[in-house]
């Protein structure tokens, strides 16, 4: 699997996964119902660092950015988003983003790595725990799951340095 930064043409080959992650309505707190103009600007920002993973054949399968959480004095926290197209799940390509991704952070002066909301029921909690991440505290009932009903999302956290 090549992992690389992404340019503006890849957008066209994440959209579709990122498209359906969202409309699920169970990992990401942004509304289900985003238009691609909108969902193109919130991931493919200029202030974000965008990375796209490619398997053997090229397909794009898995998509990440790093940014930073905070400004000023806060700057060296940064806050990162992984997604993963779901027909590709379970082969191991989120880990492999977010190795990369945590090494390029750790590469461009990050000490931490905060993620703000990580709706409890993810599947990537155990991901996250297993590769350092803290978690900090959990805000009850602050994400309304299709499925579960009210549920707490994590603020979590790494040390880079």
């Amino acid at each position: 699997m090549l992992i690389r930064e992404a340019d503006p043409a890849d957008w066209p080959s994440i959209w579709p996964f990122w498209h359906r992650v969202v409309a699920a309505a169970e990992t990401y707190t942004w509304d289900p119902d985003t238009p691609e103009e909108t969902a193109r600007a919130l991931w493919m920002s200029p202030a974000k660092r965008v990375y796209v993973a490619q398997d053997d054949d090229g397909a794009v399968v898995g998509s990440a950015y790093l940014t930073p959480n905070y400004g000023g004095r806060a700057g060296h926290v940064c806050n990162a988003a992984f997604m993963v197209d779901p027909a590709r799940g379970r082969r191991g390509i989120g880990r492999a983003l977010a190795s990369h991704v945590l090494a390029e952070a750790k590469s461009q002066g990050y000490r931490a790595m905060v993620f703000n909301a990580v709706v409890e029921t993810n599947p990537a909690v155990h991901l996250w725990t297993s590769l350092g991440f803290s978690i900090l505290a959990t805000i009850p009932d602050a994400f309304d799951h299709p499925r579960h009903g009210l549920v707490g999302l994590h603020v979590m956290h790494k040390e880079l340095a």
